[in-house]
């Protein structure tokens, strides 16, 4: 109940500020990004296909720093919502055709005279470099991604604190019941010029679960993030734990449940070197680490510790295991470990090119006897930024599997079995363009 009433003070005073100022200037936005994908999957088939995603937004800036914002959006393929029948082009497909209501909120800064700020309404909540909570688009499939939620910001020239609340799903049963809600704080440190540091708590709690009848997940992390001199690095670590709740135990006789949870740890590092010559040379090393968890290995328990959950992570390791156009699961790849070697550069101003190479091992086999070897990944990406609005993108991938690629729970944070084979190649290519206003 003191929650509610938290949150009902909240929206109370964000309404009656708006309700006071009066609308000072009007900024108009948006963007439209266009993809073409083709995905040669070897054993798991080919898909080609063209996404768009078609942004529209509206600012209203008003006095006492009161601003609203909405924006529209609509994702979707070429040859599909539309209203065009390919037979005869009579207008029997704009049934499906949805224009979604991406953003709306209130933004009130510097409440009082204070640091505070507030943000009501549906909004993006993106966190450090989106290890845990992200946008939704990063390479193929760049649906994007918002929340219904608040967040509160209280931030100084030497640190700030961001506190938020979203509510992903509503099943309209008592307050806070039968609902999935995420809670967190960020609290970053930005006293070291070109250094930011971070410390996060998550808590994630779900009453809908796919897995049993509840689910509660704590993420506790530390995220570093700079630039010293050439050197720039990138470093966070977390640790995951809860429970959850409605999993049968196997006990023949039905009794009891398993004691099912989260007990695990999850990294992601980058570090890279910019070399003072031509091109502005960029060396750079990756590492992740997704833990496996403590799968059951017995026939008369259930019990097990799960693999590390990235909830709506943005990055995505593989163009391939992380984004597989067959499957429902995109940027869920868990249970691995990633290494990865690249280098980018700057031809000319408005041009990069970037190389990367990556090798994938399973953290925990499937079965006794399991290779744990998944296989290697090459890329080659370019960039070409014809003006500050226009851009154009290409790249081409290609992954050379291994045996692990078979039975091994990779997608689904670790929980769901890859389907391929164990002499599976796949290819990626893509073209892509941006304008953004």
């Amino acid at each position: 109940m003191r929650k509610l009433t938290t949150m009902t003070v909240l929206l109370t005073v964000a309404c009656c500020v708006s309700a006071m100022a009066e609308l000072q200037n009007v900024e108009i936005g948006g963007s439209l990004r266009i993809r073409g994908n083709y995905f040669d999957m070897d054993s798991l088939g080919d898909y080609s296909f063209i996404e768009q995603r078609t942004r529209l937004n509206v600012k209203a800036d008003f006095t006492q720093q009161v601003s609203a914002f909405i924006e529209f959006d609509h994702y979707n393929f070429w040859g599909e919502d539309f209203r065009s029948w390919y037979l005869c082009g009579n207008d029997f497909r704009s049934g499906l055709n949805h224009v979604n209501l991406y953003q709306a909120y209130i933004d009130v800064q510097n409440l009082w005279g204070s640091p505070l700020s507030v943000r009501v309404g549906r909004q993006e909540f993106r966190l450090g470099a989106a290890f845990f909570i992200g946008t939704n688009e990063s390479s193929a499939y760049f649906s994007g991604l918002s929340f219904d939620g608040i967040r509160l910001t209280y931030a100084t020239e030497q640190f700030a604190i961001n506190a938020v609340t979203a509510k992903p799903y509503e099943g309209y049963g008592n307050f806070l019941e039968d609902d999935a809600d995420l809670f967190g704080v960020y609290f970053s440190y930005m006293g070291i010029e070109d250094v930011a540091l971070d410390a996060y708590w998550l808590y994630a709690r779900d009453m809908v679960a796919l897995l049993g009848d509840r689910v509660d997940l704590h993420v506790l992390g530390l995220r570093g993030a700079g630039v010293v001199g050439g050197f720039d690095f990138e470093v966070e670590a977390a640790y995951q734990f809860g429970d959850v709740d409605g999993i049968a135990s196997a006990c023949p006789l039905g009794f009891g449940d398993a004691d099912v949870g989260f007990d695990e740890f999850g990294a992601n590092l980058e570090v890279g070197y910019t070399f003072d010559a031509a091109w502005q040379p960029r060396l750079f090393a990756r590492f992740a680490y997704l833990g496996g968890g403590d799968p059951d290995t017995s026939a008369w328990s259930n019990d097990a510790d799960l693999p590390f959950v990235r909830l709506t992570s943005d990055i995505k390791y593989s163009e391939f295991l992380d984004n597989a156009p067959g499957s429902v699961f995109k940027a869920t790849l868990s249970n691995v470990l990633f290494y990865s070697l690249g280098i980018q550069v700057l031809p000319t101003e408005s041009v990069e090119l970037k190389l990367a190479g990556a090798y994938f091992d399973v953290d925990e086999e499937a079965y006794p006897g399991a290779s744990d070897k998944l296989g290697w990944e090459v890329g080659l990406y370019g960039d070409y930024h014809y003006s500050e609005d226009l851009a154009f993108r290409a790249g081409y991938a290609h992954f050379f599997g291994d045996r692990g690629l078979e039975g091994n729970a990779l997608i689904g944070s670790g929980m769901v079995p890859w389907l391929g084979n164990c002499d599976d190649d796949y290819d990626y290519m893509f073209i892509e363009t941006e304008l953004a206003f």
